[in-house]
């Protein structure tokens, strides 16, 4: 369940009116939406990474484990690459965050490519032993995207699993005498877990104060987000 672009909005509006300290426009509101997404969705590997350091099986650990894997589980999904014969290259998926694996299809079996540096392919491939088969594909990520190799380069049948960056928020309106209206059958809603409404609120109240250059509100909305990072590992 995807978090209200609209709910957001008029709860900042309404902390905003309640400190009397300004008003956000929703183009402000829209730029700062989508900064604060990218915080709180890139927090995640920083927090992934973090926990999964700590020994032993503490449940209070392996809990927040399973709680940021289900809020980045939202963004796994997979694709079927396009092979662009000019470069050679498989294309990377114009949303992707995160590589997870590359897959080939080969005859009818999902068979997982390994991945390679660029400089371990011809060590790889002079060897009849780390050969890549079919069977037993191989590849190499590189900026302009990905070779696979199988019993010979690979051009079909590539498929990749991946993480995704989250969508672009937009709060859409339409002018009426002035004023913004709320258009929420033109609305992109935030695609974080609903859990995050909150941590939401708070990162916008923070830009929006830095925005206005209102100490208050920043310092308003951070204090809101300790409180509530407190509250969710008490």
């Amino acid at each position: 369940m995807a978090v209200s672009v609209d709910t957001v909005y008029q709860r900042v509006l309404a902390i905003l009116n309640k400190e009397q300290r300004g008003y956000v426009t929703p183009q402000e509101f829209n730029l700062f939406a989508n900064q604060a997404q990218m915080d709180i969705f890139e927090q995640y590997f920083y927090d992934i990474n973090q926990f999964g350091r700590l020994h032993g099986n503490d449940t209070e650990y392996s809990d927040m484990l399973n709680i940021l894997n289900e809020k980045i589980n939202i963004f796994e999904t997979k694709a079927n690459l396009s092979y662009d014969v000019g470069t050679g290259f498989w294309q990377i998926p114009s949303d992707l965050y995160r590589l997870g694996t590359i897959i080939f299809d080969n005859s009818g079996s999902s068979v997982e490519a390994e991945r390679i540096n660029a400089n371990e392919y011809l060590y790889i491939n002079a060897s009849p032993l780390t050969k890549p088969t079919n069977a037993r594909p191989i590849f190499i990520a590189r900026a302009n995207g990905y070779k696979v190799y199988g019993n010979t380069q690979l051009t079909t049948g590539v498929s990749c699993n991946y993480i995704k960056k989250p969508a672009k928020v937009e709060w859409a309106y339409q002018e009426i005498a002035g004023r913004a209206l709320y258009d929420a059958g033109a609305q992109t809603d935030f695609e974080l877990h609903i859990s995050e409404e909150t941590e939401l609120v708070y990162k916008i109240l923070q830009l929006a104060g830095l925005s206005i250059k209102e100490l208050q509100v920043y310092q308003l909305g951070n204090q809101m987000e300790v409180q509530n990072t407190q509250q969710e590992k008490a």
